[in-house]
């Protein structure tokens, strides 16, 4: 698809994924008034704030009486902090459009929901939104720590948890942005002709699906493995500002945390090892599908939709999770068994930006070797007698 016809798509969903998430923030205050505790109950009420307010421009109560602040309110301090906690939020803003326009482009472009494409485009659009959230929240996250007042104290372990924050509520605006996307670029596509696809020799396409969920499993397999886990968590104390990164580089590296089944019967141990199978089949038949799907398999499309099926992946997983803990969870309610969806966003963005680009280098290196031995073959075949 031509850029002219993916970028409306793509500016669309910018715009209202942008605009969603200011409407959920803004609606965070609400959930004080009684009515709300009334209809929600006061646990699901709290549960609910926690996921909005990360994208709320009410700033918190220790900034807003100076608690924070390192000056009173007759130096100034309060308003200072007031400023930075607000630039916080249009640096996060700003991120969250200026990350999901490219990605969005590119995937639709790539990707055009069209000709049995529509699933494979509403499904990366839609990762692609929780991507450009984690990743807005990641830049904007020194502003909102200062804003604290505290900056200097654990500044590592605090840039972690506000990454962390914020994640749930991304899942399903990101889904409405997905539709509304897939849709418009859908009829933006009439009369662009017909969209190319790439044959790509099946055994090719194997190969480079296994050499990028190989790439994912090593953080899934290897690196998430508790006694790996906690060397990678506790190896690195740093000094200053930069002491205890190890919650964030748990982020950054672990897609999951399993350990042997000593703690619990072999059973239960495989059944939720079933979930980290899952993620790694989405990925494998995703990354298996993607060149025959993608218009051009370039690095960059490659990489972006190798993420994409991480994320999807994850997903899968932890729905799989919280299906399997649904007798116990439910006692807390639906809210706190879905609280851990989204997590290892950065993660699989680490891992599925490397596992693309080895998927495609292994795809071009496959492929053309397949077209040598045709040539070969070609070349060889005697003439027929007549």
């Amino acid at each position: 698809m031509a850029y002219r016809r993916a970028t409306l798509p793509a500016l669309l969903g910018g715009l209202l994924l942008t605009a969603l998430l200011w409407w959920a923030g803004a609606s965070a205050h609400a959930l004080h008034l009684p009515g709300a505790t009334d209809v929600l109950g006061g646990r699901a009420a709290a549960e609910l704030e926690r996921w909005l307010t990360p994208w709320s421009y009410d700033p918190p109560a220790s900034i807003r009486s100076g608690a924070g602040a390192s000056g009173g309110p007759d130096e100034g301090g309060d308003d200072r902090y007031l400023s930075l906690y607000t630039t916080a939020m249009r640096i996060r803003f700003g991120a969250l459009f200026a990350f999901f326009v490219p990605g969005a482009l590119l995937l639709v472009r790539r990707l055009p929901p069209v000709h049995g494409r529509m699933p494979a485009a509403l499904l990366a659009v839609w990762t692609w939104g929780l991507v450009a959230g984690v990743s807005a929240m990641a830049v904007s996250a020194p502003w909102q720590i200062a804003a604290q007042g505290h900056g200097s104290y654990r500044f590592l372990p605090q840039l972690a948890g506000v990454i962390a924050s914020g994640r749930q509520i991304l899942v399903p605006a990101a889904l409405v942005v997905a539709a509304v996307v897939a849709l418009v670029a859908r009829i933006t596509a009439k009369g662009a002709g017909p969209l190319p696809r790439q044959a790509v020799p099946a055994r090719a396409a194997r190969l480079a699906a296994s050499a990028g969920t190989a790439v994912v499993a090593i953080s899934l397999v290897l690196l998430s493995y508790q006694p790996v886990a906690a060397t990678i968590q506790t190896a690195f104390t740093g000094g200053g500002m930069l002491a205890e990164p190890g919650e964030l580089l748990r982020q950054w590296l672990l897609l999951g945390a399993w350990a042997g089944p000593s703690g619990a019967s072999p059973g239960d141990w495989l059944l939720y090892r079933a979930a980290d199978v899952l993620l790694l089949a989405v990925v494998w038949w995703a990354l298996r599908l993607l060149p025959g799907l993608l218009t051009r398999a370039t690095v960059p499309a490659m990489a972006v939709c190798a993420v994409c099926a991480t994320v999807l992946g994850l997903l899968a997983s932890q729905l799989l999770r919280m299906a399997l803990d649904g007798g116990a969870g439910l006692r807390w309610g639906l809210l706190h068994l879905s609280a851990r969806l989204g997590d290892g966003v950065p993660a699989a963005l680490t891992f599925g930006l490397a596992a693309g680009i080895a998927a495609a280098v292994t795809l071009r290196a496959a492929a053309g070797r397949a077209e040598a031995v045709d040539t070969t073959a070609s070349t060889k075949d005697p003439a027929e007698p007549r």
